[in-house]
């Protein structure tokens, strides 16, 4: 086995396991804050909205101004203490209080915008271009698995403990990610770009647009699949949160696929993941019964799988290692912004309309975006490979 082989496995197996740790600690935090809020603190519904909003909106303030801003040396510090105020962060949200939670929430929304965008950045550092992108796809896989693992240990746990001790059973998880913190690669550069001058990066507006074709419907599903399928089909709720079985699981095997082969030419691979994102929302308003929506939700689980790491390779081909961290940052933070509006309206909208229609209704911004896309990138190289 040649040098640079056993090199790329390490690199590969240190990936997965402080990608997995961060990624399904992050999870649990932002989906188990708000049911501490609500079941424990005794919030009301607006208020555990507002809470789960401060995360975000902390998050975005990390990832779009203080990541970007800091040179690598400083960056890796800071990755680094990130990395272990998480894992203090999750004892101290044991012994929250209706206060303290708030002042938690945004600091711990902040320390995961330091850690995120640095985990792409050291995924695209291989030597060679095939090296990088597949690297990239593995760290894609890591997060759909993250998102299989995390929940299915969260779900276990709750069978016999409640929402403050879930936090203390996760930081053996979260304590992976703080002690492998320290050997992360950063760009090895002496100057990197830096301002919103990037933002006309090629790589920056390609990645944007691509991830804009299913993060719209994906941050509507992360907040309503659960309920539409409750509302609509009247079951119970445990067989109503476990929609998002197979769509995570059809997600990563999709993104595992892609890390064993990956793609060259981005064209193909692109149009058929948007075809069947269009197809899959007009799925949702014409399925007739809770077995057929689960076909549905199952084949939305590609594109959801695909785009993401497609995406992160046009960012990887578009750019130079000094203009990386940038772009990833204000990559994740504009997906930080979906995340943040669509939900919010999305809500607004189904008040008039129910949540069916205007779930499928999102096949119009879906479409507009990819138009926009292949008009402007179809025989861009960035495609090509």
């Amino acid at each position: 086995m040649t040098e640079h082989r056993t090199n790329l496995i390490y690199t590969a197996i240190f990936l997965v396991l402080i990608t997995v740790s961060s990624r399904a600690t992050n999870n649990m935090v932002t989906t188990t804050v708000p049911l501490l809020g609500k079941y424990v603190l005794h919030f009301s519904n607006t208020v555990v909205g507002l809470l789960s909003t401060v995360i975000f909106a902390f998050t975005f303030l990390s990832t779009s101004y203080i990541n970007p801003s800091l040179n690598a040396t400083t960056r890796k510090r800071v990755f680094i203490i990130s990395n272990g105020f998480i894992v203090l962060s999750l004892l101290l949200y044991y012994y929250s209080s209706p206060m303290t939670v708030w002042i938690l929430s945004a600091v711990a929304g902040l320390a995961f915008g330091l850690v995120m965008p640095n985990l792409i950045t050291a995924a695209s550092l291989a030597n060679d271009k095939k090296s990088a992108e597949r690297l990239l796809a593995l760290y894609s896989t890591s997060l759909s698995l993250s998102l299989i693992i995390g929940p299915a240990l969260e779900t276990f746990l709750l069978t016999k403990v409640g929402y403050r001790e879930i936090f203390l059973w996760f930081i053996p998880l979260a304590l992976i990610a703080f002690i492998l913190s320290a050997r992360l690669k950063f760009p090895d550069v002496k100057r990197e770009d830096k301002g919103i001058a990037i933002l006309r990066n090629k790589g920056f507006i390609s990645s944007v647009l691509s991830i804009t074709t299913y993060n719209i419907p994906f941050a509507a599903f992360t907040t309503f699949l659960a309920i539409l399928a409750k509302e609509r089909f009247n079951i119970p709720d445990f067989e109503a949160y476990s929609v998002f079985l197979p769509f995570f699981t059809i997600s990563f095997l999709t993104r595992l696929s892609m890390t064993i082969k990956p793609f060259s030419n981005l064209k193909v691979p692109l149009v058929i993941s948007i075809g069947i994102t269009i197809i899959g929302l007009l799925g949702i308003l014409y399925a007739p019964s809770y077995t057929a929506f689960l076909a549905v939700i199952a084949l939305l689980g590609i594109p959801h799988g695909s785009i993401f790491p497609m995406s992160t390779i046009m960012i990887s081909r578009a750019t130079s290692i000094a203009e990386r961290n940038a772009v990833n940052s204000y990559f994740l933070a504009y997906n930080n912004i979906l995340f943040l509006a669509v939900p919010a309206i999305v809500g607004f909208i189904s008040t008039f309309i129910g949540l069916t229609l205007t779930m499928t209704l999102l096949v119009i911004p879906v479409f507009i975006t990819a138009l926009m896309f292949f008009s402007k990138y179809w025989n861009d190289e960035i495609l090509k490979g």
